[in-house]
């Protein structure tokens, strides 16, 4: 239990520093509204039409499938890094792997999720 009294402290810390950061901006911040301040836009750019309009589920599908292929590559990392300790078996291991990441892409492929129109 002593191992975790200076995670404890530090997550303490973390949290009044944090909390009194806000309480200053809150309290110390200018307080001047107007209309020109508080509309929404991005980059510079004034919004455009209505916010809460539906959107494509191919926008979803792609968003998952950058994120199902890009972890893979959090996978590989590490195993590049202790490649030569796993010899044969690490090799045949991430070859299993990787036919199994391809057979799911060129799953995606062939039913059309990686096409945007």
């Amino acid at each position: 239990m002593s191992s975790l009294i200076p995670m404890l402290l530090m997550a303490l810390l973390v949290t009044i520093i944090a909390g009194s950061f806000i309480l200053a901006s809150s309290l110390l911040g200018p307080k001047k509204h107007s209309p020109v301040k508080d509309s929404p836009f991005e980059c510079g750019i004034p919004s455009e039409g209505f916010s809460r309009r539906p959107v494509a589920v191919r926008f979803y599908l792609m968003a998952l499938l950058f994120i199902l292929f890009d972890v893979e590559l959090a996978f590989l990392f590490p195993w590049a890094v202790v490649f030569r300790s796993l010899g044969m078996f690490g090799f045949m291991e991430m070859f299993i792997f990787f036919a199994v990441v391809a057979v799911g892409f060129i799953y995606a492929w062939k039913v059309g999720a990686l096409e945007w129109e």
